[in-house]
C-alpha cells in the first residue's frame, strides 16, 4: 500500500468545538484552529456530545463531579450520573466503529475534561480531575487531548 493510500486516521471531536448547540447553556463557542479546519477537510472528524447523545437537553443545568461520591449532580442537585455514563458508552461505541485513537474533548467539563474538571462545588474551582467519557476512554487505550493540547495531538496522528 501506497504512503497515500493510507486509511486517514480519525479523531473523536467534542461536538462544541465545531459550532453545534449542544453546550449546557446553549451557547455555541466555536474553537478555531487551522489544524482542526485541515481536518475537516479531510474527513478526520467525528463529532459526539456524550451528554446530548444520552439523551440530556440543550439548555440544561450544570452539572459537577462530586469528589467524595463520584457521581454527577445537578447544581439543582439532581443525579445524572446515569446518563453520563450513557453517553460514556456510546462515545466509546464510536471510537470502535471507526477505529479511533485519539480524541480531542472539552477541557473541565464533567464528560470530556482531560486534566481538569469542576470540583462539585458550582463555585467556578477548578481541580486536576477527568471526566467520566475521558477516563472511559483513556481506560480503554484511547489518548484524550484538549484544546489546548491541538499540536500534541498533531504529533499523534498522519497529516
Amino acid at each position: 500500500m501506497k504512503v497515500s493510500e493510507q486509511p486517514i486516521k480519525k479523531i473523536l471531536i467534542s461536538s462544541c468545538f465545531l459550532g453545534e448547540r449542544v453546550r449546557y447553556n446553549g451557547v455555541v463557542k466555536p474553537l478555531v484552529n487551522k489544524l482542526l479546519e485541515q481536518w475537516k477537510k479531510q474527513g478526520r472528524l467525528i463529532a459526539i456530545c456524550p451528554e446530548v447523545i444520552s439523551g440530556l437537553p440543550v439548555p440544561r443545568p450544570p452539572a459537577e463531579i462530586d469528589p467524595n461520591t463520584k457521581k454527577v449532580i445537578t447544581i439543582e442537585s439532581i443525579d445524572v450520573t446515569e446518563q453520563f455514563d450513557k453517553g460514556a458508552k456510546l462515545a466509546l461505541r464510536l471510537c470502535r466503529q471507526h477505529n479511533i485513537q485519539v480524541a480531542l474533548l472539552k477541557e473541565s467539563s464533567p464528560s470530556c475534561g482531560s486534566n481538569t474538571i469542576y470540583d462539585g462545588t458550582f463555585r467556578q474551582q477548578k481541580i486536576i480531575g477527568e471526566g467520566v467519557t475521558t477516563k472511559l476512554l483513556r481506560g480503554h487505550g484511547i489518548k484524550v487531548f484538549c484544546e489546548d493540547s491541538i499540536e500534541e495531538l498533531a504529533a499523534q496522528i498522519e497529516n
